[in-house]
């Protein structure tokens, strides 16, 4: 069991004030209203996202736990679906199911729209599924929206922003699939590996617009006891209509 694994086995202080504590920490440090930036390096090219935690609190805090536990490194990108979606952060490079933390409430009704570009959290059939896989919109995906909190249309919330490296994402996409371990289809059949993934701290430069920015670095939530299951973002559907 990796060291990461064994962190996630301690015990935990109740879900919601860690969750409360864990927003509150990932918004307090730098200036008011200030969104981090977290840096994929993977075996493709460089990924910059903006998180939002102005729209997805609780989702952005979750997200950054994991990236400051370093869990997220020796990831794959396990399944990809052009003009649709690529989808990472829950399998190793043996397709083995990585421990996660307490899955978290879906923000899908306050977050950003599921348009290209955005990040946003995989889950299963229940709203309350979110843990650790997280997928990247390649097209205006309509259809993942919140329409309302009723099955089949709660919706994912997308809680980031693509800020370089959609190149990446397009590329992961078109890449030759088919079936692995525990998936059936849409699986890379060769090995695209998230190398590390931390905050982006100083100044960096953006290449999609030349501008340099400075973000602070904040503070890491603790660590909480694993939970396990498969999440999933919906193929597209006949159902239209989605704001």
């Amino acid at each position: 069991m990796s060291a990461v694994s064994d962190r996630y086995r301690k015990s935990r202080p109740s879900g919601l004030l860690w969750l409360t504590a864990a927003a509150l920490a990932s918004l307090l440090p730098g200036a008011a209203g200030a969104e981090p930036f977290v840096e994929l390096r993977t075996s493709e090219g460089r990924i910059v996202l903006e998180l939002h935690p102005e729209v997805a609190p609780g989702t952005v805090a979750n997200f950054l736990s994991y990236v400051d536990d370093s869990f997220y490194a020796g990831t794959v990108v396990h399944r990809v679906i052009p003009g649709f979606m690529v989808q990472a952060g829950g399998y190793d490079e043996s397709l083995r199911a990585r421990m996660t933390r307490d899955p978290i409430d879906n923000e899908a009704a306050r977050c950003l729209k599921n348009r290209r570009g955005t990040v946003a959290m995989a889950r299963g059939m229940g709203p309350r599924s979110t843990t650790s896989q997280f997928f990247i919109n390649l097209e205006d995906n309509v259809h993942l929206n919140h329409v309302r909190p009723l099955a089949g249309y709660e919706g994912y919330c997308a809680f980031a922003t693509v800020v370089e490296g959609m190149d990446v994402a397009d590329r992961m996409s078109r890449a030759a699939t088919g079936a692995a371990g525990i998936f059936t289809a849409d699986v890379p059949l060769e090995p695209m590996v998230i190398l590390d993934a931390q905050r982006v701290t100083g100044s960096i430069r953006l290449a999609a617009t030349g501008e340099e920015t400075r973000r602070p670095e904040g503070a890491s939530p603790p660590s909480l006891k694993p939970s396990a299951g498969p999440t999933m973002s919906r193929r597209p559907s006949t159902r239209r209509g989605t704001p």
